[in-house]
């Protein structure tokens, strides 16, 4: 095992209901002007919208709303809250709704705390020096956002997908309702529970460092997010199953299932980052479609964890060599994907890159990623292009 730093300073109250609480801890976190940030009209139709700008009325804490967070959150919106936020001396950031929510307020709180072009810390030319602060009421367990330290935006301008991570942008507060997430499509839902078991499985396929109780949280979280997004299929209305996957969401990455290993490997992430960027892609999705492609290039490399893998979380009965268990793990993860109706390759998500696409695509990953990354296997463009023509 590795030495390791572990930072948790979100404040999560969780529970039915826990949205009306949100004046009350603003204020214990210092805010008195707050920006709330939300989507493109789902906590509007649903309500929710004005259930939380009535409880900041009652309780005299001023605000400014500024709508229009979109999948792959766009850059040029978070410019327009930073200068909102400029113009309106806001001290606070309230978003609501999921990730790409999320993401844009952690973005803007950037962009309102330093100086210069806030696309620098996602170009990864300097790093940020503080973060206004955010507090979360979630409406989609997927990203974990809401206990992060990362967000990430898309650069309009040559489709350019990036994520920045600083400790400075961890929410002080996450209100979980499971109750807000019962009105998801079931597409949502389940690009949502494909996101959190990435988080985990990312950190959990490495060469790098491994402890036993971190193998063992992060084996738990796959396999309660797998059978209840199962349960969730069949019964949206499921709060108890709503519960176990909002939680696992947040604990998947919030950093508790690295402890002790290198990091995580993290390409599955960069490699979606490029299809989302190119083609709008849901996020989920399109880990889902490129996950298998990446797992079968690598697993040679990480057979082990890939072997442990299939038994403990897949539940691999079958005898034989290591590499054809690891390699019926992966195929079951493909069958678990496609019983929930996610793509597991290209063409099942509606992507047909052509051959020009594809080198584009790794060529702006390798770029990304600094020439070469990975811990499961060291990937370079080649290798990227490889991953991506076995998806399509």
């Amino acid at each position: 095992m590795f030495d390791f730093n572990y930072f948790t300073p979100t404040k999560v109250v969780f529970g039915k209901n826990t949205q009306v609480k949100v004046a009350d801890l603003i204020k214990e976190f210092g805010g008195s002007k707050v920006l709330v940030h939300y989507g493109t009209g789902s906590v509007v139709k649903s309500g929710l919208l004005k259930q939380v700008t009535d409880v900041l009325e009652c309780s005299n804490i001023e605000y400014v709303t500024l709508g229009g967070a979109v999948p792959n959150p766009h850059l040029s919106l978070v410019y327009e809250g930073i200068e909102l936020c400029k113009k309106e001396n806001v001290d606070f950031i309230l978003a609501v709704g999921g990730g790409s929510a999320i993401d844009s307020a952690k973005a803007i709180g950037y962009g309102v705390a330093n100086e210069g072009d806030v696309w620098d810390f996602y170009d990864y030319k300097r790093k940020a020096s503080g973060c206004l602060p955010i507090g979360v009421i979630l409406t989609i367990a997927a990203t974990g956002s809401e206990m992060s330290d990362s967000s990430v935006i898309t650069k309009e301008e040559g489709l350019v997908k990036r994520g920045y991570s600083s400790d400075y942008c961890r929410p002080r507060f996450a209100i979980m309702n499971p109750e807000l997430t019962m009105t998801l499509p079931d597409y949502q839902t389940a690009c949502g529970c494909t996101d959190i078991m990435m988080h985990t499985m990312e950190r959990y396929f490495t060469n790098g460092g491994n402890m036993e109780i971190t193998d063992s949280l992060a084996e738990g979280l796959l396999r309660t997010v797998k059978k209840n997004a199962v349960i969730l299929k069949e019964q949206p209305d499921n709060y108890e199953a709503r519960a176990e996957v909002m939680w696992a969401g947040s604990l998947a990455h919030n950093g508790l299932t690295g402890c002790g290993n290198d990091g995580g490997d993290w390409m599955t992430h960069k490699l979606e980052h490029e299809l989302g960027g190119l083609y709008d892609v849901a996020h989920g999705a399109g880990l889902a479609a490129v996950w298998g492609s990446w797992a079968r290039y690598v697993y040679k490399n990480c057979l082990d964890r890939f072997k442990k893998f299939a038994i403990n979380v897949m539940d691999i009965k079958e005898s034989g060599s290591d590499e054809e268990i690891a390699l019926l793990g992966i195929k079951a993860m493909e069958d678990f994907y496609r019983s929930i109706d996610m793509p597991v390759n290209l063409r099942e998500l509606g992507v047909e890159p052509t051959e020009d696409e594809l080198k584009l695509m790794a060529h702006k990953c390798a770029v990304g990623v600094g020439g070469q990354m990975g811990s499961a296997r060291l990937l370079n463009e080649e290798d990227m292009l490889a991953i991506y023509k076995a998806s399509v």
